[in-house]
């Protein structure tokens, strides 16, 4: 248990340090955002594409693997949008929010810095193919649910093509294609070119999540108690268990990726997701999950590594 909270009180460590830097005023919004932004528009990619030019495409892109995370993450996003739509009555733009909350990781900002630490450096390659998975397929469906719910019957193609208009601009995905690019090719990247890459994708970690920390600072929970608790639920829990079972049902996948899938899946909310919630009427609500999540997920982490440790899947 001790070396479990070695791994995992570091990350939280730093995540705090955002926190108190917002809170004691070091820093201030439009700041960390700044910082947010070398994170997603710098760094990730570097990170990315690293990743895809260390190593043959052949051992980088498994389709089980991708299949596998797909199944999971569809299944927990169907499972909340049919509680939230048919057993709780609720809207189909709220519900779609809160199916999206259960499903989609914050994998960029805290599921590949704890990744990192426990399975090293194939981390990176699972961000680049749960990226695929979360930005093409979950994110995707729910804006356009949640359009649809909207009532605004001619908005709902223009949602989707705002949202291919947002994936072409997407600096991850960007990232993926330069890779994946690189990895065919076969060209070689310049030594002073890499070694840039190479210091951005070590940032990576560390920043995103004082990133998170930071974006946590002022969020209030709230009398929101029933929707807050199942969109964490679903996340931390639930999103972990159904990605246990795809990827025991899907064969040839290595248990590395397995516990690394687990890992990313155990991940909060994604950082976007009060932005997206305020849009459809739920600022408190995603805020607040955002926050709670983020809180436990010290715990649930915790607990899955320790899980994957006495099951055998992983050893320290």
């Amino acid at each position: 248990m001790l070396a479990i909270l070695g791994i995992t009180t570091p990350i939280f460590l730093l995540i705090g340090l955002g926190y108190i830097a917002r809170w004691s005023g070091i820093i201030q919004r439009d700041q960390m955002q700044g910082v947010g932004v070398f994170v997603l528009y710098c760094a990730l990619p570097a990170l990315v594409i690293r990743a895809l030019t260390q190593q043959p495409l052949e051992d980088i892109f498994k389709l089980n693997y991708l299949v596998a995370y797909g199944l999971g993450s569809i299944a927990v996003f169907s499972g909340g949008l049919l509680l939230c739509l048919k057993r709780q009555r609720q809207p189909l733009n709220a519900s779609a929010m809160q199916a999206l909350g259960m499903a989609a990781s914050n994998s960029g900002f805290v599921g590949y810095p704890v990744a990192a630490m426990v399975i090293g450096s194939p981390a990176a390659v699972l961000l680049a193919l749960n990226m695929v998975i979360e930005n093409l397929l979950i994110i995707p469906a729910a804006l356009i649910l949640a359009e649809m719910g909207s009532h605004q019957g001619s908005s709902v193609w223009k949602t989707v093509k705002h949202t291919a208009l947002s994936l072409i601009k997407n600096p991850v995905l960007i990232g993926l294609l330069v890779g994946i690019s690189l990895a065919v090719s076969h060209v070689q990247i310049p030594g002073p070119l890499f070694k840039a890459i190479d210091m951005l994708a070590d940032a990576a970690g560390p920043a995103a999540l004082f990133v998170i920390g930071g974006a946590l600072f002022g969020l209030q929970v709230k009398g929101m108690a029933r929707d807050v608790g199942q969109i964490v639920a679903g996340k931390l829990l639930f999103h972990p268990l159904a990605i246990f079972i795809a990827f025991y049902l899907v064969p040839g996948i290595d248990p590395l990726y397995m516990a690394g899938a687990l890992l990313f899946a155990a991940a909060p909310l994604i950082s976007i997701y009060p932005l997206l919630g305020q849009r459809y009427g739920l600022a408190g609500v995603s805020a607040a999950a955002l926050l709670v999540a983020t809180i436990a997920s010290f715990f649930t982490l915790s607990l899955i590594i320790w899980l994957m440790t006495m099951s055998g899947l992983m050893t320290f």
